[in-house]
């Protein structure tokens, strides 16, 4: 029943997405180098890995535009650099860009505007139906 002296259970069969001494993924370079095709000045930030995140790649243009891709491990970083042609950061030592941050900032002011104005013409919308139910006034 309890079976203390035996064998232990046999190794499960679930193993990690890819090792960690694995490179970028063929799909995440192609969308890499089509991303930083057209933008003029990048630079590439190299996020740690986490227990639930696998090394990653933020890659962030001079505009502050960035996107974010995994890696797989120390071997990605190489190939990261070599695929991209631009220099390299350690996040965890140089922190994000300015430029990033600012952008992330007002994107978010911006998507806070836009469901403002939402709420706005909806809120006059149902005012509007209201009052024309109102025949006592």
């Amino acid at each position: 029943m309890f079976n203390l002296f035996g064998r232990k259970n046999r190794a499960s069969n679930i193993k990690p997405p890819r090792g960690p001494g694995d490179t970028i993924r063929p799909e995440d370079a192609a969308y890499l180098r089509e991303w930083a095709a057209n933008k003029s000045f990048i630079e590439a930030y190299i996020e740690p890995e986490t227990l639930v995140n696998e090394m990653s790649v933020v890659v962030v243009s001079e505009t502050g535009e960035f996107v974010r891709r995994r890696i797989g491990g120390p071997k990605g970083i190489d190939a990261v650099a070599k695929l991209l042609g631009c220099s390299v950061y350690d996040v965890e030592e140089t922190g994000y860009p300015q430029r990033m941050r600012e952008r992330i900032e007002r994107d978010r002011i911006l998507r806070k505007r836009a469901e403002q104005l939402e709420r706005r013409a909806r809120f006059a919308s149902d005012e509007s139906l209201g009052d024309a139910g109102d025949t006592d006034k």
